[in-house]
């Protein structure tokens, strides 16, 4: 994640459990409502504090949006980070990442689901700042993993690195989105059975034949 702060220092200031009752109230009020339609004086009581104080800590409900979408998101890319330190060869993650993915969609649905509100929110600006800060990251490992597996010899030398790097992400996006949101959900069932959710090691299997073909390995 982006080292921008979009807190006052007072946030920092205050307990840890008690940023955190605010921030898991305020995944879910934007999880389930969107940027737009969520209302702070509701995560405000929720969580226990006024709504005063809720404007203490942020300058306006933008940053604290971002504030959110932040300490969400940056919960499951620790997890991802953690595969690509492993001592494994760039199949060997990818199939670490997917298996991670059906875990954790699962348990924290809020947060997979305020990603995906926040991919289809209508404010330009708001998306903008989101999506230069959470995927550059990604973007960055992605593709240096890949330019690792080239040296490597695991894959062909002639594979785009960043065209790979971004087409992967999509994988692993839509792979979230399909084990926590009801659309998605729904969508993954009509490709491949009502029983795919059931299925877990067939669709780990089906989706490392694809990338494998796809990358020469």
């Amino acid at each position: 994640m982006a080292d921008t702060k979009h807190f006052n220092d007072s946030f920092e200031r205050i307990s840890e459990e008690k940023r955190n009752r605010i921030l898991s109230t305020a995944i879910s009020e934007f999880a389930n409502r969107g940027f737009t339609s969520a209302n702070t004086n509701t995560i405000a009581q929720k969580a226990g504090i006024s709504v005063g104080s809720l404007y203490k800590y942020f300058e306006t409900k933008e940053d604290f949006f971002l504030t959110v979408v932040d300490h969400g998101i940056t919960q499951l890319e620790k997890t991802l980070e953690s595969v690509l330190s492993m001592d494994l060869d760039l199949f060997g993650k990818i199939e670490k990442i997917i298996r991670i993915i059906q875990t954790h969609s699962r348990i924290n649905q809020d947060i997979i689901r305020l990603y995906n509100e926040m991919t289809t929110e209508s404010n330009y600006e708001l998306i903008t700042r989101l999506s230069g800060e959470l995927e550059s990251l990604s973007a960055k490992c992605y593709i240096e993993m890949i330019n690792l597996a080239k040296k490597e010899g695991t894959i062909r030398s002639d594979v785009d690195s960043n065209l790979s790097a971004f087409l992967l992400d999509n994988i692993f996006m839509t792979l979230q989105f399909s084990y926590s949101t009801v659309y998605y959900k729904e969508r993954m069932k009509i490709y491949l059975g009502e029983d795919v959710f059931d299925k877990d090691e067939d669709v780990v299997a089906g989706v490392m034949r694809v990338i494998r073909r796809a990358l020469g390995g």
